[in-house]
């Protein structure tokens, strides 16, 4: 007999016995399970049983009249805001100041406040003249209240003013009322004020081959949003550090450790008569090109090189603050 031949039992065995380690083994494959079940009769009780004895697992109220009524005083909790990155969440009421002006940035769309908006009024005993769901404009005879898209995608603006003056006794209160409560979901639309993130910011490298962001929003409201970001951004020393701001000219001056700083190979450090990794001090400006246009530009204050590529990368991390 041909002693290969001889082989052939006992592959064919250890192929049987592979097979049922498949099936059984650490690599079960239950794809075939189930395959031949058969539908079973449902179970059916005897006729003299004691009913009391026998309930539903899980009981499902009967439901009397619509669950889109507010009347009876029920408001949905909307859902917590996701953070991105690891950064610190965001309190859902926040402060912006700049000059003389005062307002709220409440962390929710414009169309989730309003109705909000409307519930204070109510409960403050306001004395309501007029109400534009539009624009989001609720006259009273104590003054001015209004929400608006925030700069950032998810936020809105609170305002209360009379004859075009912040009124601090009712932000105070304002606060207080959306601290107290998270603003629900709420059929109010207020679409036509609603900024999409990707059309809010828009990256332009112009002719001289400078990078620039153009936002569609007034200079000051940029301005105020970029204040509270970087002092709570810019804080990581020999790194990221916002030194000052101005907010007559518009401005912030920086120390920022560049990305071309931050990539340079051993051979660059040992041949550079620098071998530290310094920052440099950068101007972020911010310029008014109209009435809800900014464009933001980073201008090199040091004597050290500030590539293009490093004015991108810094764009772009100071303008995802505002999306």
């Amino acid at each position: 007999m041909n002693s290969a031949l001889k082989w052939m039992p006992l592959v064919a065995v250890a192929a049987l016995a592979t097979a049922g380690c498949a099936r059984e083994g650490f690599y079960d494959d239950r794809n075939i399970d189930y395959v031949e079940a058969q539908r079973s009769a449902p179970l059916v009780l005897p006729q003299g049983r004691n009913e009391q004895r026998y309930r539903d697992a899980m009981p499902v109220p009967e439901a009397s009249g619509s669950l889109n009524r507010r009347d009876d005083g029920f408001e949905a909790p909307s859902p917590k805001r996701l953070v991105s990155g690891g950064a610190v969440e965001r309190d859902f009421v926040e402060r912006r100041e700049v000059g003389n002006d005062r307002w709220l940035v409440i962390g929710a769309d414009p169309g989730m406040v309003w109705p909000q908006l409307q519930d204070f009024a109510r409960a403050r005993g306001l004395q309501v003249q007029s109400s534009d769901d539009t624009r989001g404009v609720l006259q009273t005879a104590q003054g001015r209240l209004s929400v608006r898209q925030g700069l950032r995608a998810g936020d809105s603006e609170v305002r209360c003013d009379q004859n075009g003056r912040p009124v601090a006794a009712c932000l105070d209160a304002l606060e207080q009322h959306f601290s107290a409560r998270s603003a629900t979901a709420s059929a109010a639309s207020l679409a036509g004020q609603q900024i999409a993130s990707e059309d809010r910011l828009r990256f332009e490298q112009l002719a001289s081959g400078e990078w620039v962001v153009r936002i569609p929003l007034a200079i000051d409201r940029v301005w105020a949003e970029l204040s509270h970001q970087l002092e709570a951004d810019f804080s990581v020393e020999n790194r990221r550090v916002l030194l000052e701001q101005n907010p007559e000219q518009h401005d912030f001056l920086v120390s920022y450790m560049t990305a071309s700083e931050r990539d340079r190979g051993m051979l660059q450090i040992i041949l550079s008569p620098d071998v530290r990794q310094m920052p440099q001090e950068i101007r972020l400006v911010l310029e008014s090109d109209g009435p809800e246009r900014t464009t933001l530009r980073a201008v090199n204050e040091s004597e050290r090189r500030f590539t293009e590529g490093d004015a991108r990368e810094l764009l772009e991390r100071v303008s995802g603050m505002l999306r």
